[in-house]
């Protein structure tokens, strides 16, 4: 049982917030800071390195861009610059203690001039040449203050430290880190067409693998049959009429296989009738009772519009299967610019992500068209599966 307290109490005033868990208390000299210490002092080798790199590689590239070699030797020292902003970023997370999320790859090319744009406009790279060249005047400065803090002022050191690692940070984080929320969007992009691709991959071998064992082989069987009868059609009357009854059979049992496989790839009633008569269609396969609400005053698009329904059918396999649940519900509406389902059972709850039922690669799948699975099932029931999925409209016929 859920119970919701209200935030205002009894006397309409709202209650103070609990007080919040205090950070962590500094020593003068703890390990945090000998490791700014020692980031502060390798400040110098670090950016004079940086320095000289990104000088030759930027002066080269441009001074040479008017003869053939001196983009790509640009491009290649901007890929150089990613290199040396990993070793940055590794440096700044462990005597930092930072967390600074790695850029996305670039994108592969085909082609040399693919490659060599790519390259070339990459935010990633002139921001760590830029940092490279603004580092060495403060890399001397760090090195100096702390070197001479650290031999006749170390009673100030820990907060001279704390103060000039704090302004390192600032740097590592506005020049090293992604570019912006955009290219970490990008990189979920790549790794939920990933997901899209081999979902498919295994659709289309679960059908070719239906096609193989079912319909074609009882297809096989048929011809076969129908052969031999005709082979006793004049000997043998009654054989050859009861192989033909054998053979009606089989055609029946083909076809339903048929018609249940093009229903698992895109079921008619959803093409003809939409989403309500399709649920209502698959609800009714269901081993309890389910009520379906559909509360949408257009259809969506036909990709969406299928998605939707292969959740709320694989969920309500789920129910069939695993909830022994006595009655479910199924809502489906709109919220603005989402689609949401939710599918709902009185079973004995404990549904996990990880239990075996489907619903991490059912997430996974959502995951890739920028959808959103929710579950909420505690021991005991009740269930509740939400769904939520962009919203396109159909296109104007």
């Amino acid at each position: 049982m859920t119970a919701v307290l209200d935030p205002a109490g009894p006397s309409g005033a709202a209650p103070a917030a609990p007080p919040g868990p205090r950070p962590p208390r500094r020593t003068a000299y703890g390990k945090e800071t000998w490791k700014e210490i020692s980031f502060l002092l390798s400040n110098l080798f670090t950016a004079l390195a940086g320095f000289v790199y990104a000088v030759v590689s930027v002066v080269l590239g441009v001074g040479l861009s008017v003869t053939v070699v001196g983009l790509p030797l640009l491009a290649l020292g901007l890929g150089g610059a990613r290199l040396l902003g990993r070793s940055e970023r590794a440096r700044a997370r462990a005597l930092l203690g930072m967390t600074i999320p790695e850029p996305s790859p670039l994108p592969s090319h085909d082609g040399f001039f693919g490659w060599l744009w790519s390259r070339l406009k990459d935010p990633v790279g002139w921001r760590t040449q830029l940092y490279g060249l603004i580092r060495l005047p403060w890399g001397i400065v760090t090195f100096t203050v702390t070197l001479v803090s650290l031999l006749v002022l170390w009673p100030v050191l820990p907060f001279l430290a704390r103060g000039m690692a704090g302004a390192d940070r600032g740097m590592v984080r506005g020049l090293l880190s992604p570019s912006d929320e955009l290219e970490r969007r990008i990189a979920e992009l790549e790794s939920d067409r990933g997901v899209v691709v081999d979902t498919a991959a295994a659709d289309l071998r679960r059908i070719e693998r239906d096609l193989h064992d079912g319909a074609q082989a009882r297809l096989v069987a048929l011809a076969m049959g129908l052969g031999l009868a005709k082979e006793k059609l004049l000997d043998d009357p009654e054989t050859a009429a009861a192989m033909v009854d054998e053979a009606h059979g089989e055609v029946k049992l083909a076809l339903q296989e048929l018609r249940d496989l093009a229903r698992g790839i895109h079921p008619a009633v959803l093409t003809d009738r939409g989403l309500s008569a399709a649920l209502s269609s698959v609800s009714a396969r269901c081993t309890v009772p389910v009520k379906v609400t559909v509360d949408l005053s257009e259809r969506p698009a036909e990709a969406i519009e299928g998605i939707a329904y292969f959740t709320v059918s694989e969920l309500l396999q789920n129910v069939s299967k695993h909830a022994r649940a006595r009655s479910a519900s199924v809502e489906v509406w709109r919220a603005k610019d989402r689609l949401l389902l939710q599918v709902r059972d009185d079973g004995a709850g404990g549904a996990r992500f990880d239990g075996g039922t489907g619903l991490a690669g059912l997430a996974e799948r959502l995951g890739a068209v920028d959808g959103v699975l929710v579950l909420d099932s505690p021991e005991g029931g009740p269930t509740t599966v939400t769904a939520e999925l962009p919203w396109r409209s159909r296109p104007k016929a």
